[in-house]
Order: C-alpha cells, then sequence, then structure tokens
C-alpha cells in the first residue's frame, strides 16, 4: 500500500483561499507531522509546485473525482453518532512519543482536512465497523481508510495502488477482488473492506499477533518488515515496530494511525470534531442477477448517474461486469424502489442493443473496440465460439444507453479528464508502439518519464501496449506579439529536504534551475557531498502553476 498525495482539484481550489501560505517552506518530514511534497518525488511540473505550495492531506495518492453529495437519510439531525461505537472498542495502547504526537498536532490543527475526510466516509462507516466487529478485529482499522486515501475510493497511487484500502493488483488478487476490463474490486467498497480484512488477519498471524507489525506491513510488506526485524535480532536489539529501520514511510505511517485513534478517543482534549455519522446502515449491496447499464441502474434507483457510480466505483464501464458481481451499492432509503422497478424489467431491457453487420476487415477486437465492450461479452451474446466471423452475417452487441461521455465516473471518462488537464500550450497525443516505454518515450520528447505516467495514470514502471494513446505535454515556444505582453516569471521561495541518492544535478533537474543558482542560494560548492536530510533553499518560478 502507498500512502498519499495531493488531490489535484482540492489544491487549485484551495490556491485562492490559501494564498499567505505561499511563501512557506513545502518539504518537511512525514515523521513531523506535515504534509510532504510531490517536488521530492518527481520532477517538478507548474502543477506539483501548485501543490507543494498547499499544504494538502495526504501524500502519494491522487484524488481524481470531485466529491458527490449523496441523500443518505431521511433524517436531518444524528441521533446515534458512529463515532461513539468506534470510540468505546478503541483498544490500542498509544505511545506519547514524538513520533506519534507530531502527527496528532498535524491532524488537530486541520479540522476542515477531518471534516472533509469524514464526509467522504459517511456512506461506508457503518458498514466497515460492521465487518470488523463481525471480524473481531481491532476498530482501530476502521480508520485506517483515512491514511490509506482519505476515504476516497477513485484514489489510486504511482506504487499502482487503488481503492479506498490502497491495494496493489497483485495483493488484490491474492485477497479476492477480481480485476478486468469491466470492474476492478480495489475500488468496490464491499470487496476491498472485505479483502483488506483478510489481508490484516494474515499479517496479523504471520506477525505473532502483533497489530504494529502487521499494520507497518500493509504498508511496506510483510518481507521488508521481516527483513528490517531479523537485521536487529542480528544486532541483538529488539524487534519491535519502534526499535524497527524501515522505510520513511512506514515509519510514519502507523504513528498517523495511532494518532487519529487518540483523536477520536479524545476529541475535546484536543479541541477537535468528527463530522457526525449515524450509526445505522444507509447502504446496501443489491443482487441484481445480471449485468446491467449503469444508466439504467441509476433510472431504477431514482437517482442520478453520477451519484450511482460514486456508490460503485469498482465498475470501470458503462455497464456492470457480465460475469459479476452481480450486485449494485445503493442508499437504504431508495432499495425498495429499486428492487421493485428491477423486477419489473425484462433482461433485454437491461441493456441497449444494436445489430451490427461485419464488415470485410472486421475482428472481434475491433468490433469490440468500436462499441467499447469486449469480446467475450459479444462471443457470449452470439454464441461465437472461437475467434472466426464472416463478412456480412450480423451480431447483436450491447451498446451503452447513453453517450459515453455522460458516464463521467467510468474509467475512460477518468482517464481523460485527467489527459486534458492542461499542463502545458502544447498537448501531443502519441501511439505506443512494441517496444516502447516511458523512459525512451521521454528521452525522445524531453520530458520527465515520471510525470509523462503520471499524465496518463499510469506508473512509470507499467507497460505500454501496442495502440494504446499516451497524451504529451510540453511547454511551446510562442513568438511575442506586440499586443500580447510577455508573461513575467513568479518566484516563490521554497525549502526542499535532500533525500538518499540526490544530487546536485538530479535537483538542479527537477525544479529547472542550474546547479551555479543551488549553490549560491545555499553558499555550498558542488564538490561536496550533499547529506540526506539536508536543507536546500530554492527559488522556483510559479508562473505556470498559479
Amino acid at each position: 500500500m502507498k500512502s498519499l498525495s495531493f488531490s489535484i482539484s482540492i489544491a487549485i481550489a484551495l490556491m485562492g483561499c490559501q494564498s499567505t501560505n505561499l511563501q512557506q517552506s513545502v518539504a518537511v518530514d512525514k515523521n513531523d507531522g506535515t504534509s510532504t511534497n510531490l517536488l521530492a518525488e518527481h520532477t517538478a511540473s507548474p502543477v506539483d509546485i501548485s501543490q507543494a505550495l498547499l499544504t494538502d492531506e495526504n501524500i502519494e495518492v491522487i484524488h481524481p473525482v470531485a466529491d458527490v453529495s449523496l441523500n443518505l437519510s431521511d433524517e436531518a439531525i444524528v441521533s446515534d453518532d458512529v463515532w461513539q461505537r468506534i470510540r468505546t472498542q478503541l483498544a490500542f495502547d498509544i505511545p506519547q512519543n514524538r513520533r506519534v504526537v507530531v502527527q496528532r498536532n498535524w491532524y488537530a490543527k486541520h479540522q476542515s482536512y477531518l471534516d472533509r475526510v469524514a464526509k467522504r466516509a459517511e456512506p461506508y462507516m457503518h458498514f466497515i465497523v460492521e465487518e470488523l466487529e463481525a471480524a473481531n478485529m481491532p476498530m482501530e482499522i476502521a480508520l485506517l481508510p483515512i491514511v490509506e486515501s482519505a476515504f476516497d475510493p477513485f484514489a489510486y497511487s504511482h506504487g499502482r495502488a487503488s481503492g479506498m484500502w490502497q491495494f496493489v493488483p497483485g495483493t488484490a488478487t491474492r485477497f479476492g477482488m477480481k480485476q478486468n476490463w469491466w470492474y476492478d474490486g480495489r475500488r468496490d467498497v464491499v470487496a476491498s473492506t472485505k479483502g483488506a480484512i483478510k489481508y490484516l488477519q494474515y499479517l496479523n498471524k504471520f506477525f505473532d499477533g502483533d497489530w504494529l507489525l502487521a499494520l507497518a506491513a500493509y504498508n511496506s510488506g510483510e518481507g521488508r518488515v521481516r527483513r528490517a526485524m531479523r537485521n536487529n535480532a542480528r544486532k541483538n536489539i529488539p524487534t519491535d515496530f519502534w526499535s524497527l529501520d524501515l522505510p520513511k514511510e512506514t515509519r510514519a505511517y502507523v504513528p498517523k494511525l495511532l494518532a487519529l485513534a487518540d483523536l477520536v478517543k479524545r476529541p475535546n482534549d484536543f479541541n477537535v470534531s468528527f463530522y457526525p455519522i449515524e450509526n445505522k446502515s444507509v447502504i446496501s449491496a443489491v443482487d441484481i442477477g445480471s449485468q446491467i447499464d449503469l444508466a439504467k441502474a441509476a433510472e431504477l434507483a431514482g437517482m442520478s448517474l453520477e451519484e450511482l457510480q460514486h456508490l460503485n466505483p469498482g465498475y470501470n464501464r458503462w455497464a456492470t461486469d457480465p460475469k459479476g458481481p452481480h450486485y449494485l451499492v445503493i442508499p437504504n432509503n431508495k432499495v425498495t424502489a429499486f428492487k421493485s422497478r428491477l423486477s419489473n424489467l425484462s433482461d433485454k431491457e437491461r441493456l441497449a442493443w444494436q445489430r451490427y453487420k461485419i464488415r470485410r476487415g472486421d475482428s472481434l477486437g475491433k468490433i469490440a473496440n468500436k462499441f467499447n465492450t469486449d469480446i467475450g461479452v459479444i462471443k457470449q451474446v452470439n454464441n461465437i465460439r472461437g475467434t472466426q466471423i464472416r463478412e456480412g452475417k450480423h451480431l447483436l452487441i450491447p451498446v451503452a444507453a447513453k453517450s459515453l461521455d455522460a458516464y463521467t465516473l467510468s474509467q475512460e471518462q477518468r482517464l481523460a479528464k485527467k489527459q486534458n488537464y492542461r499542463r502545458g500550450n502544447e498537448k501531443i497525443t502519441y501511439t505506443v508502439k512494441t517496444g516502447d516505454n516511458f523512459w525512451d518515450i521521454s528521452r525522445a520528447y524531453k520530458v520527465n518519464y515520471r510525470q509523462l505516467a503520471k499524465w496518463n495514470g499510469m506508473a512509470p514502471k507499467d507497460t505500454l501496449k501496442p495502440g494504446q494513446k499516451l497524451v504529451i505535454w510540453r511547454q511551446a515556444k510562442i513568438a511575442n506579439v506586440s499586443d500580447k505582453p510577455v508573461e513575467q516569471a513568479i518566484l516563490r521561495n521554497i525549502t526542499y529536504k535532500v533525500r538518499r541518492g540526490d544530487s546536485f544535478a538530479r535537483i538542479a533537474d527537477k525544479f529547472n534551475v542550474t546547479i551555479r543558482d543551488i549553490e549560491r542560494w545555499n553558499s555550498l560548492s558542488r564538490s561536496k557531498y550533499l547529506q540526506p536530510g539536508q536543507l536546500l533553499k530554492l527559488s522556483v518560478d510559479v508562473t505556470n502553476a498559479i
């Protein structure tokens, strides 16, 4: 699991109201309880700089979808708060050491963040609490999605982790989360919550009942934690979590959870509050029997398509997976009407259909791409066993009931929105060829390979597929025009914390400055080695970030 990053949409939205923070240092230690920034991880683009100049939620996770307000209850007042139910079951010992205290102080100073996260959690928190109680799990685990994703089921990180519980593909498969063209169980709140409980139970057993070690392993893997324990054992020093030499991210990860638990347990002591969430079920997973168009399902439920997709983020496309899971998460106050209308729906009405005449040169793959479906569905509907099709014959194709851009939270629309987000004044669409990788493409177009992957919703190590479309953003040179004044640079002073492996050249490249500038600003010589943790003053042009 990767911990979190900045929400681009939130960062830009907050720009206007947090302009006074622009002069603040942005490179701070996770163990100090404040946000680290993307500048330390990637080449600094204008968007990265914008984000770095703001204090926002978590590190390295992207929030690609704006929050949606859902009408989950007919009652205006919360009479029984689920936070109290959680509070009475918190059992972890919380050491008041520096690593916990600094994290707690950060959360306590950011009430607006706690409110935002709790509102996101509102549809899911009661369900999670019930699942934890049924599995006899520590109630502190209910707070883990705050650390992982800020309770955003659409969140993803460039470590290839996705969903509210931030599973990478391999671990998700290992713990029962199906992933294919139609569906990704890592974003399905029901499937991923059950999977997270199974994984944490496994880790707890693996580490002989030590929950702190299990949580550390949830973040960085059981192998890494076990190696750290063995290293300590060889040196004859303690092997508890607090004594282990773990990645910086993991060293902060467990204290974050403990800090949140302390705040939930003693909110008055720290002058914080938690947005009230009704201590009752507000959503249900309703059996739908077979594949259905999400637009049709939204109509049956009396919801907007965006609202339905927001509660069912596991479905990648315009319809549910033809091979299941066959359920939709529906607000309880709409379940009765939804079930009634669904029962009166014929099989043919579940999807829209088109009769297609096979043309010369057609293949099942081409036809599937044309109609935004997959080959398996076409074969199943038309009883095709192999891959051969004949020109002139007709196929029955299931198609989306609405225009594809109406399914705003589908995988394609989320990607399109991300790719079209302006990051320069020149946009290039590149078609992947056999043998291509991010590094070679980035060199050819003189862009950073990490940024290139990020623009296209991928991780730098992800495999590219021939025919795949990538977006490349560049700053093209524009000739001066007499009636159009040249934009002046806007410089902001930031502080960058040196990381292991950094050099003068690498930092200069990240921030588009010269090594001589770094030497001058910091009274340093490039002949001296930079030390991890060393603070450097940098002056960065944020003209295109504001």
